[in-house]
């Protein structure tokens, strides 16, 4: 299976009776727990929104993009909503998610996704890349151990650079800029943070792991 990132924007047409759209958001909460049942839908979080914004993201698994497309075509809120597909290719540091860890011993705080690019100046030595790609490694198993790293995917670039998205866990913004500042490839990475909030449909917050 492969898995995707969804940004999930809903325009509700104005004049839409409130009786309609209560009608169709109990639908898509009932058919969003089908879709987590079948293992198409592994998480949902809501990003800043302002006024007004109806904004969902969600993580999707799916054999390919033409499954995906018909997951996506299946959603009750479809007819209202503008999707944004992402495709997220397996990453070697990936920790996934400790199979053993408990919901309970979950280090507390937020979620957060970043976008790593990470470019290195043309002539920078072989050895120092190597060893800060080494050290990165090291990063993110330890991070991951502690419960902060959730998940990491490669994401693809049109360039040299080197892009992954990350999935974190962190008692507040300064304790994840914390640990961001302490990866070995900072000196050459940028970093783009969604902070997170739950989504009241989202099939990870009853489960102890993320299938993967």
């Amino acid at each position: 299976m492969m898995e995707y990132l969804v940004t999930m924007t809903t325009h509700v047409p104005a004049g839409t009776p409130d009786e309609a759209v209560a009608d169709v958001r109990a639908r898509e909460a009932a058919h969003t727990r089908e879709l987590a049942a079948q293992g198409h839908i592994l998480r949902l979080w809501r990003p800043p929104l302002a006024p007004g914004e109806w904004r969902t993201l969600g993580l999707f698994a799916a054999a390919d993009g033409d499954e995906l497309q018909r997951v996506l075509a299946s959603m009750p809120l479809r007819v209202w909503r503008t999707d944004e597909v992402t495709p997220l290719g397996p990453h070697p540091n990936d920790p996934g998610a400790p199979r053993d860890r408990a919901a309970g011993d979950r280090p507390s705080g937020t979620e957060s996704l970043t976008v790593f690019t990470v470019v290195f100046p043309d002539g920078t030595p072989r050895e120092v890349v190597e060893q800060a790609t080494r050290g990165e490694a090291h990063s993110a198993h330890e991070f991951g151990a502690q419960g902060h790293l959730i998940r990491l995917w490669a994401l693809q670039s049109e360039d040299s650079a080197w892009r992954a998205l990350g999935l974190w866990r962190a008692e507040d913004e300064a304790q994840l800029t914390r640990m961001l500042d302490s990866l070995p490839l900072d000196p050459w990475m940028t970093v783009q943070t969604t902070p997170l909030t739950p989504h009241p449909s989202d099939p990870g917050v009853n489960t102890s792991s993320i299938t993967r």
